[in-house]
């Protein structure tokens, strides 16, 4: 992971994919590759997953909500996104057990006649997963709602549909497939940004780029370049193409955490009517409670911020199911972007979240569009089609069956080990489900002399600033409190109490002086107050 070895194998190689983005399409594309014998290049301009990818709603699913418009309109394009991220859905629950799990949720009913229809509904999204499918999906009485989830309003309560799909962490998902990339072979660098496109004879070569960090600049090349960059793939595409017209429509997700009382840890909420058409769903994550989504159309920026309105919309949907929730029980909230193909007719509600690769005439491939949950099928395309269309020297595809970095080895009673070795039971199931197998890595520093907690009642530790700094690429304080840990996701104040604490232990790591100790936090607690 020594980044001045990393910086010199860009400048000094050939390869046959540089891959722009390190997002999950991105990060995705350069497992793919790398995977299959590709020599591969990936460059972030900021950290892995700090936009888009860090940002959804923690699901791994299928899409209810997009089944439900196939059936009413009979879009064959939905069908067939739902029928995929099922399928990829279970790809991802078993390459990554350490990350994700099956979650159970529930649709509270309150008109006799949604009971039908939300029962048949859910039955043809478990039959649309095949044998991948997770637990039967099944009606529950009022009592055995009010059970499963206290919080729901008990008025005119019709009962329950419970179903399950699954649930991870997004951000350390998008890292740990970046890392097991360059376990497989690519050369993959967060703070790396293009600034420009280098061809030759019309045809694109390679990249110019600038090491955002150190300040050097210098050019990569490459058989095939690709622009993976999520919303902001048509600013990539206007650097190959100043004319080019725009593929994209933004649309802005905004979600809220909660505290954990408003969520049993086992079992979520969607919440099928709200103002906008949407669904909405309360979902237990990290010690806290989930609350999203909205979608709105929105201009692409680098961190996008949150609305008052927003914050209150989301507010506004849950009122009927979960009560009158206070303002202030708002612990943090953020945006993220969705980039969704464009079509003139539609607002970004309406678009489907299926993909898209497209080539210039100079070469460059763009992938854009689809949901997290079917990076891999978006990745196979894209590097398929590479391969046929450039002729590179691919094998065949192993990403199916290719567990992620602390996926591989990874032993489900690893939290009981970490208890018995004096962790607090937080503390080693949080270690266990972040690390997977390289938990045992993380305790061994933490044993060292580092294991006080990051923040109180959160069960981050210091000996992970330590870790993720020498081996997962975090670089300044955000990265470590808001993707390697999910503090400055689930708390934001707790994050800001953090972030001195973070500064001066990523110091000592990384060498710098005590007035770079304090830019740096100054710089991370302006980003926090202002967006994640």
């Amino acid at each position: 992971m020594n980044r001045n070895h990393l910086l010199e194998q860009l400048s000094t190689q050939t390869f046959d994919l540089l891959v722009i983005g390190g997002g999950a399409s991105g990060t995705g594309v350069a497992l793919e590759a790398a995977s299959r014998g590709l020599k591969v290049a990936l460059l972030e301009r900021y950290d892995f997953a700090e936009g888009t990818s860090s940002r959804s709603t923690k699901l791994i699913h299928g899409g209810v909500r997009y089944l439900e418009i196939a059936v009413k309109t009979f879009d064959r394009v939905q069908l067939n996104l739902v029928r995929d991220a099922l399928h990829e859905r279970s790809i991802m629950l078993r390459n990554a057990p350490h990350l994700s799990r099956p979650l159970w949720l529930l649709t509270p009913l309150y008109k006799p006649w949604e009971v039908p229809y939300y029962y048949t509904g859910l039955k043809i999204y478990e039959l649309l997963s095949g044998p991948q499918h997770l637990g039967r999906s099944h009606y529950l009485s009022p009592q055995e709602t009010l059970k499963r989830f206290p919080e729901v309003q008990q008025a005119g309560l019709k009962g329950a549909v419970a179903y399950q799909d699954g649930q991870f962490d997004d951000a350390r998902f998008n890292l740990e497939l970046a890392l097991t990339a360059i376990q497989q072979g690519a050369v993959a660098l967060n703070n790396t940004e293009v600034t420009g496109l280098l061809k030759r004879e019309g045809r694109l070569v390679g990249a110019a780029v600038k090491d955002r960090l150190g300040g050097r600049e210098l050019e990569v090349t490459a058989k095939v370049v690709v622009n993976a960059t999520g919303p902001f793939c048509d600013t990539i595409r206007h650097l190959d193409d100043p004319q080019a017209p725009p593929i994209l429509k933004a649309s802005s997700g905004v979600h809220i955490v909660l505290d954990k009382q408003y969520s049993p840890p086992d079992t979520g909420l969607l919440i099928p009517h709200t103002e906008d058409g949407r669904v909405v769903f309360v979902l237990p994550w990290q010690g806290g409670t989930l609350v999203g989504t909205t979608d709105n159309p929105a201009p692409v920026s680098d961190h996008p911020k949150v609305s008052e309105e927003e914050i209150r919309y989301i507010l506004r949907q849950v009122q009927p199911y979960l009560g009158e929730i206070p303002r202030p029980a708002v612990r943090s909230s953020w945006s993220g972007l969705r980039p969704l193909v464009s079509r003139p007719d539609a607002d970004t509600a309406k678009l489907a979240r299926d993909h898209l690769v497209q080539e210039s005439p100079s070469g460059l491939l763009t992938l854009t569009g689809g949901k997290w949950t079917t990076y891999r099928k978006m990745a196979l395309d894209l590097v398929n089609y590479a391969v046929r269309r450039f002729g590179l020297p691919a094998g065949e595809s192993r990403t199916a069956s290719l567990p992620l970095l602390g996926g591989q080895g990874f032993d489900p009673g690893g939290a009981e080990r970490l208890k018995a070795q004096g962790f607090p039971g937080d503390v080693a199931e949080h270690l266990h489900h972040a690390f997977g197998s390289r938990a045992a890595e993380v305790a061994r520093i933490a044993a060292e002399g580092h294991a006080e907690r990051l923040a109180p009642n959160w069960p981050y530790l210091e000996a992970e600033v330590l870790y993720s700094t020498r081996f997962e690429l975090a670089h300044t304080p955000l990265d470590i409190l808001a993707r390697r840990t999910r503090l400055a996701f689930l708390d934001t104040q707790a994050a800001l109490a953090a972030i001195p604490r973070v500064s001066a232990l990523m110091g000592q790591e990384l060498g710098w002086s005590p007035q770079e100790i304090a830019n740096q936090a100054e710089a991370a607690q302006a980003q926090l107050l202002q967006a994640i």
